[in-house]
């Protein structure tokens, strides 16, 4: 697999020049944009779920997630290069099926996703602050930490990515601490490499190793987001596949090493009864340091890790909207912009809807597990339009993905998808409830829409 290169004078070949949206993203900070919004996604907040569901051999789960997932990032890759228009997986869907019904509940099912996932990051991000506040409510601050990403998102794309940049660095930085510690544990001898051989269900370790995958899948997650920033992307077809498959591949490698890292410093059981895990391996006391003070510059590093992805999320979420607002599936609206460039109602709409799911009540892990529901079946579906455009729109200058990987791909994806409604049924009580809200809009729009898209489907 390759991507070709033109060297032809002019703007690269699919970039859009109608667009209303700016075009401030480079490959480079596309790049971060992925690699902050996998990496804070997960790790710093599911990990002791994944270990209690899995055992002293959680890296696995990460590693067999991480696998799945780049597997469908290559029909991103390929898609994205093809069509580098807002919208990401309900715009290719809409191109492969050409059904308009279709085409909304995909992009409700994005939307669902991404807000299930900003809901729990404000509940992780609410946990890790309460280790330097106690006495601040969660729901308070995890309400606060989504109108303050929101008000960045209303300054503009070019900053809001800027930003996500230099909270990777901040959140890589919290990792490397994770894997020194592990290192100078190693020297000292306080290790239990037994540890990462072990699962916790002994009659059957595949499946607790499925559980975990279903867990840390979640952790794999965001990197979709990338392609709903296509139209703002200078180059596309060149930045989109190295962007993504790299981003992912440097977020597997940080994952698994993390979790060994964890999985060999604290018990087990220990991980999995933390709210805030990673927090365990710092106040193991292996640094020369405070470990009261290492915990409050660790939460606050943490704390902006999951404020990464959750930035990425608002931006995903408002880009929908504006997407296929102009593709007339969803009420005109949302595809107005401010002085700024930026989908200013699509990002209220979107604060909302996240602030409705804070006050639900529903907690880290049903959240998590929303979000899987979703992504999972959107993946599979993303698969299934890239192998339907195989013919359709191919450029010289467009990616493409070897055929078997993505046949691989679409099994692995319905078969955790499976796992995850028989092991938590009760999280489709909330996905009906926030397709709901998408049926609302349909209706809405069939009721008083009726304008022509202001891109060509069809081309």
């Amino acid at each position: 697999m390759s991507v070709a290169t033109d060297n032809a004078a002019g703007p690269p070949d699919g970039v859009n020049a109608d667009s209303e949206l700016k075009q401030g993203v480079t490959g480079r900070l596309l790049y971060f944009y992925v690699l902050g919004d996998v990496l804070g996604s997960g790790i710093y907040v599911l990990i002791g779920l994944v270990a209690g569901a899995v055992g002293g051999a959680f890296w696995a789960a990460f590693a067999v997630g991480v696998t799945v997932a780049t597997i469908t990032g290559l029909a991103y890759a390929e898609l994205v290069t093809k069509y580098p228009q807002a919208a990401g997986a309900a715009l290719y869907v809409n191109k492969a099926f050409h059904n308009k019904t279709l085409t909304f509940f995909i992009t409700f099912c994005m939307l669902s996703a991404s807000y299930a996932a900003a809901g729990s990051l404000a509940t992780g991000f609410a946990q890790y602050f309460g280790e330097v506040w106690e006495a601040a409510p969660a729901l308070v601050v995890a309400l606060a930490f989504v109108v303050g990403l929101a008000i960045i998102n209303f300054i503009g794309i070019t900053e809001s990515v800027v930003a996500n940049m230099i909270m990777t660095f901040v959140e890589i930085a919290g990792l490397i601490i994770v894997l020194v510690i592990g290192v100078m544990a190693t020297v000292q001898g306080k290790v239990d490499f037994s540890r990462i051989t072990q699962f916790a269900t002994e009659s059957n370790p595949a499946l607790g190793l499925l559980a975990g995958v279903a867990l840390a899948f979640f952790a794999m997650t965001g990197f979709e987001n990338a392609a709903n920033v296509a139209e703002e992307t200078q180059d596309p077809q060149r930045d989109f596949p190295r962007a993504l498959i790299g981003g992912m591949a440097t977020a597997g490698v940080l994952y698994v090493l993390i979790a060994v890292t964890a999985a060999i410093t604290v018990p087990i059981e220990q991980l999995a009864q933390s709210d805030a895990a990673l927090l365990e391996v710092v106040k193991a006391g292996i640094l020369p340091f405070s470990v009261a003070v290492l915990t409050i510059i660790f939460a606050i590093i943490a704390m902006v890790a999951i404020t990464n992805t959750c930035l990425v999320c608002l931006v995903t979420e408002s880009r929908i909207l504006y997407g296929m607002a102009r593709e007339d599936v969803v009420p005109a609206p949302f595809a107005k912009v401010s002085s700024r460039q930026v989908p200013w109602l699509a990002i209220l709409f979107s604060v909302l809807v996240i602030a409705a799911l804070l006050f639900s009540g529903a907690d880290l892990a049903q959240l998590a597990n929303v979000t899987v529901v979703f992504t999972l079946l959107i993946y599979a579906l993303v698969i299934i339009s890239a192998v339907k455009l195989d013919k359709q729109d191919r450029t010289d200058r467009a990616f493409r993905a070897p055929r078997v990987l993505l046949a691989i791909g679409v099994v692995a994806n319905f078969l955790i998808l499976g796992y995850v409604i028989y092991d938590d049924p009760g999280s489709l009580l909330y996905c009906a409830a926030l397709l709901a809200v998408g049926l609302v809009l349909f209706i809405v729009e069939r009721l008083v829409g009726g304008g022509r898209p202001t891109t060509n489907l069809e081309s």
